[in-house]
């Protein structure tokens, strides 16, 4: 159906027919019109598995789904820093939703990882939004490829649990538009997603929900989303100025309640009917665009979505350390001890909750050298000394130990935040007292999000499966063996302590507010410039085989507004197994602006080489990658000057370099008065010419002031450079009517 029909059937609905659409049926379908051949369509939980559940079913998970894949969470996948697979990921979810007759899929979640403790960070892919916001485009990609609708989430500024429903996230605008919109930005841009769904809590005080700043002036007037917006489940505060303010669709329904509101207010002149028209339009073209499509060879081929998911897993691995116990030797004799290796930590509580089709131990798959000890148990918390001491005789008498161990299901989960960083106590003591009698010990974490690791020095090597869907028993079994490679990296940060964190003194708010003091130095930006000590730095994650990197070839020495900057990075295969380098590049800003991050991610590559192959990493950098978000602008802003261009296999690890000038032609807006410094006007190219002579005048004074040798030729500059140019009536004698005709002309030189 065209956008014109659907406006015409618009045109046939009564306004209580247009109120009804904008909420639900229920708590997964959509309302129809019977009448006019308008279907009801359902909608689903999945970010990493299709969680369809019958009418009656609630969306935390009370009543059971339907048997799908889990596939790798958010927090695994982000970890292959690979596009490729995430289109992958989503083809498979819209397939599946396709074949179950789902019309949009619930995600992904793109929220950023402002604290370890966040209880959703399982479902977020990064701290980082350049990484969070393309991973997140190839899924919707993907997902959409099967006319499905995909719903990226929660916009925006939702980065806890507690008080998520209330709690407001205040934060400025800078710190806004670059960590926390960003990534909801290449998604609606890069991916063109049918449907948003709006967080629950408050930014700067006013509800997500009716925050007409996000839903209309930036998501829609800015970044050019045509979709319609929908809210969290009971994310709705005032239903009328949400809807008002862009807020297209309540989810769930609230029994005709608030479609009763918007009657009422239409009917009393409180709301234009033109904006109930447009958010039915809205809804409609959606429902249109699935129901109007027919996908016949749409399978839910449950085995070969499964060979996918442990394929993913294997690719969202990351190997933290190693001394050269792993890959492990079949003929071994290895001891497995943990009860993650019989059945693994998979995934995370919550909306997300997958009922998973089929899941494989470790255990399951290993060979006759392999002993098992269970040590801890799942949800346990105390040591159990006959379990520890049962898995230290196991690892005693073994050439290598392999200890499986992460957070029990209930410490990570929707609806509430982890309380530390910390494994459990008996897992930390089972592994150091298995590293006390077996150094050749291997770790191997369940985890959703980062964990202290104490031990980490005691132990032999630390493989990261993160929480990797149904699939991570047989990776884990394939990469500790080596019939596959570790390429995974790590998309956020890992402290080595709690406190570490940026916004340790600010997480999780006193309930009613929670203040993002620490601005954009959010994760690997606060730990760069502040050369502060992490346990493992963002992007960090090693191989079976070594990389050289060869110079930075750039395409030119400059970039202007508008062009874009090719490079190239040269990467050889060094060692003697092939492997998958991740190439990372990063931007710094070398040009003197005022707090800038140390370095940004501005791009990412994965290059799959045989020993002694070299290959080519290669990126386009366009104005917006040397960037920043200024506020006198109201727009991306690039400061004219010097910048270096990094290629490393972390944010620590810098491979190659490079420099360019970047001169967009572009200043900042400033208006002169008798207390813009002198440096200012130095630093501005409309102004620093026109002070030659004011400056001579000015080092003639301090020159002729008597300080001799108390004031130095630097010294002189910097008084000069911090003067208002009001000290020049007292240093150079300058009459005011001088002064307001010098003004003046600044001000004409500056378009005033």
């Amino acid at each position: 159906m065209t956008q014109r029909n659907i406006a015409e059937l618009v045109k046939q609905l009564t306004l209580e027919e247009k109120a009804g659409l904008c909420s639900g049926l229920d708590f997964w379908h959509l309302k129809g019109v019977e009448r006019l051949g308008v279907p009801s369509v359902m909608v689903s939980d999945g970010p990493h598995g299709l969680r369809k559940q019958d009418d009656s079913a609630d969306h935390l998970g009370i009543n059971d789904s339907i048997e799908a894949v889990c596939f790798p969470a958010a927090c695994a996948a982000a970890a292959s820093f690979d596009e490729g697979m995430l289109e992958e990921l989503g083809d498979a979810l819209g397939e599946e939703c396709r074949a179950e007759g789902v019309s949009v899929l619930l995600g992904p979640a793109l929220n950023i990882k402002r604290s370890p403790l966040c209880g959703r960070n399982f479902e977020y892919f990064s701290e980082d939004p350049f990484l969070a916001g393309k991973l997140a485009a190839a899924q919707v990609r993907g997902v959409q490829r099967w006319d499905v609708g995909a719903c990226p989430k929660h916009f925006a500024a939702n980065n806890q649990e507690h008080r998520r429903m209330t709690c407001s996230s205040e934060l400025d605008e800078r710190t806004l538009r670059e960590i926390y919109l960003a990534a909801f930005e290449t998604v609606v841009k890069e991916a063109r997603p049918w449907t948003m769904m709006c967080a629950y809590n408050r930014v700067n005080g006013v509800f997500a929900s009716e925050n007409r700043h996000l839903l209309t002036r930036i998501l829609r007037e800015e970044w050019g989303f045509d979709g319609f917006v929908m809210s969290d489940w009971g994310a709705v505060n005032d239903r009328v100025e949400g809807l008002a303010a862009g807020l297209d669709l309540e989810m769930p329904g609230s029994g005709g309640v608030n479609d009763a509101k918007i009657v009422a207010a239409v009917r009393e002149g409180r709301l234009d009917e033109a904006v109930v028209d447009q958010a039915a339009e809205r809804i409609l073209d959606v429902v249109f665009r699935y129901a109007d499509q027919r996908h016949p060879h749409a399978r839910f081929d449950r085995e070969a979505h499964h060979a996918k998911a442990a394929e993913f897993a294997e690719k969202c691995a990351v190997l933290l350390q190693n001394n050269g116990v792993l890959p492990l030797n079949k003929d071994a004799r290895v001891a497995y001890i943990g009860a993650f290796a019989q059945v693994p930590r998979y995934q995370g509580g919550g909306s997300s909750h997958v009922h998973a089709h089929r899941v494989v131990g470790a255990l399951e798959l290993a060979g006759a050298g392999v002993t098992y000890a269970q040590g801890f148990t799942a949800e346990g918390e105390e040591a159990d000394e006959a379990l520890i001491a049962q898995a230290v005789e196991a690892a005693r008498a073994a050439e290598t130990a392999v200890i499986f161990a992460g957070l029990p299901d209930r410490r990570e989960s929707e609806g509430y935040d982890r309380a530390d960083m910390r494994l459990p106590a008996c897992q930390n003591e089972l592994i150091r007292r298995v590293a006390a009698v077996q150094p050749s010990t291997v770790v191997v974490l369940h985890v959703g999000s980062p964990v202290e690791c104490p031990w980490a020095g005691d132990v032999a090597a630390v493989l990261c499966m993160y929480l990797g869907g149904e699939g991570v028993g047989e990776a884990a079994h394939r990469l500790l063996y080596g019939e596959a490679a570790p390429s995974g990296r790590l998309p956020e940060s890992w402290p080595v302590k709690l406190e570490d964190n940026p916004s340790y003194l600010n997480f999780p708010g006193d309930g009613k507010t929670v203040r993002y003091a620490e601005g954009v130095f959010v994760g690997y930006r606060y730990y760069d410039k502040k050369r502060m000590a992490v346990r493992w730095p963002f992007g960090h994650g090693l191989g079976y085989t070594e990389f050289s990197y060869g110079e930075i070839q750039l395409s030119g020495d400059t970039v202007g507004r508008g062009g874009t900057l090719e490079v190239t990075v040269p990467v050889t295969n060094t060692g003697t197994r092939p492997g998958t380098e991740t190439v990372q590049l990063y931007v710094v800003d070398r040009t003197g602006a005022f707090g800038r991050p140390e370095k940004e991610l501005k791009g990412f590559a994965k290059v799959a080489l045989e020993p002694g192959e070299t290959g080519q990493a290669r990126f386009a950098l366009d104005e917006r990658s040397f960037a920043y978000y200024s506020v006198e602008l109201s727009d991306w802003y690039a400061p004219a000057g010097r910048y270096e261009i990094l290629a490393g296999a972390s944010c620590q690890d810098i491979r190659s370099r490079a420099s360019v000038t970047a001169n967009t032609g572009v200043c900042l807006p400033m208006t002169v008065d008798e207390n813009t410094t002198f440096g200012e006007l130095m630093a501005h190219p409309a102004t620093s010419s026109a002070l030659a002579e004011l400056l001579g005048r000015m080092k003639g004074a301090l020159g002729g002031a008597g300080g001799g040798e108390a004031i130095s030729t630097e010294m002189s500059h910097k008084m000069i450079e911090n003067a208002p140019l009001r000290a020049a009536q007292g240093f150079a004698h300058l009459p005011d009517e001088a002064m307001r005709d010098m003004i003046a002309r600044f001000n004409h030189l500056l378009g005033h």
